[in-house]
C-alpha cells in the first residue's frame, strides 16, 4: 500500500519529512520552495488515489504560481502537527 492510497497516511508521511527537515535544520523559506517543487510534480506526474489528492491537483491546475505557492505553503501548516514524530 503506497502512502498516496489514503489521504491521512499521506498527511503522516508528509509531516514526518517536515520534522525530519525542520529537524536537520532546513529554514521555512527552503521548507516552502521544496513544497511548490513537489506539489508541481504530483500534479503533473502522478494519478491522484483518493478524492482529497483530485482536488488538490485540480486546485492546482487552475492556480497562478503565486497560488500554487500557497496551497503548499497551507499544506506544510495542514501537516506540522501530524506524523509519528508530532
Amino acid at each position: 500500500m503506497s502512502v498516496l492510497d489514503n489521504f491521512d497516511s499521506w498527511k503522516d508521511f508528509l509531516g514526518d519529512r517536515l520534522h525530519q527537515a525542520k529537524g536537520q535544520g532546513m529554514q521555512e523559506q527552503a521548507v516552502s520552495e521544496l513544497a511548490y517543487e513537489i506539489g508541481g510534480y504530483l500534479a503533473n506526474s502522478v494519478d491522484a488515489k483518493n478524492e482529497q489528492e483530485a482536488v488538490l491537483r485540480d486546485l492546482w491546475n487552475v492556480a497562478d504560481e503565486k497560488e500554487q505557492h500557497a496551497i503548499a505553503n497551507m499544506m506544510v501548516k495542514m501537516v506540522q502537527n501530524e506524523g509519528t514524530q508530532s
